[in-house]
């Protein structure tokens, strides 16, 4: 029997009480991007879209709806760090979303330490267990299937530098769960916490 399926096509509209894109699409890894302008001014911003695209080089991206000032620092700059957002770390990650002035230093606003960087000059956050140094290697501006432009820009970075903290890593393999990331899962504040019960293997078929 044909399920019951609810239909719709995104220019029409949704038809329900919330659009549920970015719910279906979840959870997904956050962007938590600190960054910084070429006159000094840190920025520290989660950002809901953000994954990772290539394995040699090791190359993640991350998506900014609008020009944020993160988009402007990396633009500067060519560089930006990843920080892995966890459950420990929620409320200050959350406190660095707050809609400032750019010239705002969300590490102060959320109680966060700037630790200098191995390789890039951009600082990243000393308490994340999980750290990506990135040199951006390209910024694309989406569009639409017509070929309009969305105001919306993936930046990719090439991982340069990686922080990993030891108690994470057992008989050399990191313990993705132990780090407690959380997720975005659609919604005005829906996060999952990665637990270690929701853990299982498959094998890839040959």
């Amino acid at each position: 029997m044909p399920r019951d399926m609810h239909y719709y096509e995104p220019a029409n509209g949704h038809g329900l009480r919330h659009d549920p894109f970015n719910a279906i699409v979840a959870p997904r890894p956050i962007g938590w991007i600190s960054s910084m302008s070429a006159a000094g001014h840190l920025n520290l911003a989660p950002f809901s879209f953000f994954n990772a695209f290539n394995y040699v080089p090791p190359i993640v991206g991350f998506a900014t709806v609008g020009p944020k000032d993160t988009l402007a620092n990396v633009r500067e700059t060519k560089e930006f760090c990843w920080n892995l957002a966890t459950r420990p770390l929620a409320e200050a990650m959350n406190a660095t979303s707050a809609s400032v002035a750019r010239e705002v230093d969300e590490f102060a606003l959320s109680g966060l330490t700037p630790q200098p960087s191995s390789v890039v000059t951009v600082p990243h956050v000393a308490e994340a267990p999980v750290v990506f140094e990135c040199r951006m290697s390209q910024i694309v501006q989406l569009k639409t299937a017509a070929g309009a432009d969305v105001p919306t820009w993936v930046t990719f970075g090439e991982v340069v530098a990686v922080h990993i903290e030891r108690s994470l890593i057992s008989e050399g393999v990191y313990q993705t769960a132990a780090a407690q990331p959380i997720m975005r899962a659609g919604g005005r504040g829906d996060y999952f916490e990665l637990r270690p019960e929701g853990y299982f293997e498959m094998i890839r078929p040959r």
